[in-house]
C-alpha cells in the first residue's frame, strides 16, 4: 500500500497565492501537487492515523502562522513558516506514531512551503533575491490536517480534518 502524506489545511486565499507562485516558478514536468505545508511525509494507511486525527481535529482549534521569510532550499526556495502552534502539533503526534514514522518523519521539522525546486542555484538565488527585495511576514490560518496518498510522485486527495472554529 502506498504511504500517506499529512499536510496542513490552509486559508483559501494563501493557498492560491502559493500555487500561483509554484507553478511560475517550479520545473512544470516535475510541478504535478499544489503547494503544501507538510505535517509528515510517509504515514503508514492504517485505520489508526485517520481515528488520531480525527481526534485531534475534534479537539484542535485553528491557528495562525507567520510565513516569516524567504529561504533557500539550495536547489530552490520557500517560505518559511513559524508558530508555536507547529511544533506542538507535530511532536503531539510524533510521539503516539514513533514505532511507525520513518526517520525522516522522526526528525524535528523546518516547516516551509516551497515555491521552486530542483533548478539550478542560480536561479533560486534570483527569485529570492526578487521575493526578499520587498518580503514583509504575513499571516494566515492553519485550519486543519489534509490526508493524501502518494503515487511516486502526484498525490490523491484522501480527506481533511477541520479544525474547529477559535472561540
Amino acid at each position: 500500500m502506498k504511504p500517506l502524506v499529512a499536510t496542513f489545511a490552509i486559508t483559501p486565499s494563501l493557498q492560491s497565492y502559493f500555487n500561483e507562485l509554484r507553478k511560475q516558478h517550479f520545473p512544470a514536468e516535475r510541478n504535478y501537487i499544489d503547494a503544501h505545508l507538510t505535517l509528515f511525509h510517509a504515514l503508514p494507511d492504517q485505520p489508526r492515523i485517520m481515528a488520531d486525527l480525527e481526534t485531534l481535529a475534534n479537539e484542535q482549534p485553528a491557528f495562525d502562522v507567520t510565513a516569516e521569510s524567504v529561504i533557500s532550499l539550495g536547489n530552490g526556495t520557500a517560505f518559511k513558516i513559524a508558530s508555536p502552534d507547529l511544533p506542538a502539533l507535530h511532536q503531539k503526534l510524533q510521539k503516539g506514531w514513533f514505532e511507525f514514522l520513518t526517520n525522516q518523519d522522526r526528525q524535528k521539522r523546518n516547516f516551509h512551503v516551497t515555491i521552486q525546486n530542483k533548478v539550478e542555484p542560480q536561479v533560486a538565488k534570483k527569485l529570492q533575491a526578487e521575493l526578499a527585495s520587498d518580503f514583509k511576514p504575513f499571516t494566515f490560518a492553519i485550519q486543519g490536517i489534509q490526508l493524501w496518498r502518494y503515487h511516486n510522485g502526484p498525490w490523491e486527495f484522501l480527506m481533511q480534518f477541520d479544525f474547529h472554529d477559535r472561540v
